[in-house]
């Protein structure tokens, strides 16, 4: 039984960790080497991984997809340690809109023109995405930005990711004391006060089941001896 709890409070903690390494921004230390556009045929199982249509366009089953090719600069620890090796990574080219998650992107289409101008430039850059790159399931990440860097070994610092855990832990850190405020006011008091009603009930109750014990014992014969 303590395995299971230990799991029920491990779940929901994997899966917020999870959400948050999707959505926050990730950036990979790259070199262009093409753009294309492939006709894509959404399953029910990688849908919801594709954002939605370019800004002012329909939502269909099938649509254009556009693709940014690259080879990104390999790395260890979640991209912190760089290595001397190369690998091949595609990101696809989406508007996010104003719907999740909240980047605001509108811009695929200069972006894609900015990606096929790099790519004859043959430099390396510094692509800002999100998502994940899952090959069976044709998932790629979304990228939203690109910067150009001085070389493979860059170091990129993510200010918005170290911006946000700073209020993720200031934010839950007031919701812990505020409910300590509101349990000391409201909820211990309520709760004490339950408690006494409580311990007057039992007593009445002790009390009656005293009186009728004593009547019972009054019906019963006497010794006479």
């Amino acid at each position: 039984m303590r395995t299971l709890g230990f799991v029920f409070r491990l779940l929901p903690i994997l899966a917020v960790g999870l959400l948050l390494h999707y959505v926050l921004p990730q950036h990979d230390i790259v070199r262009i080497t093409s753009t294309e556009v492939i006709r894509t045929d959404f399953s029910t199982y990688n849908r919801i991984f594709y954002a939605q249509a370019d800004s002012g366009g329909v939502d269909q089953p099938t649509r254009d997809l556009r693709l940014i090719n690259t080879q990104k600069q390999k790395t260890f620890l979640l991209g912190f340690i760089k290595r001397d090796a190369t690998e091949v990574m595609v990101y696809r080219n989406e508007d996010t809109g104003w719907i999740w998650p909240p980047y605001f992107k509108f811009d695929s289409s200069d972006l894609q023109a900015e990606a096929a101008a790099e790519a004859r430039a043959e430099g390396w850059f510094s692509l800002t995405h999100y998502g994940w790159r899952i090959r069976w399931a044709s998932i790629y990440p979304n990228a939203i930005a690109i910067k150009p860097v001085d070389g493979p070994n860059a170091t990129i610092i993510p200010w918005v990711n170290i911006a946000f855990f700073i209020f993720l832990i200031f934010a839950i850190g007031m919701i812990r004391a505020m409910w300590f405020q509101f349990r000391e006011r409201m909820v211990d008091p309520a709760m004490d006060a339950a408690g006494d009603r409580m311990d007057i009930v039992e007593a009445r109750m002790d009390a009656r089941r005293s009186k009728m014990r004593r009547w019972f014992d009054s019906w019963k014969p006497k010794d006479r001896r």
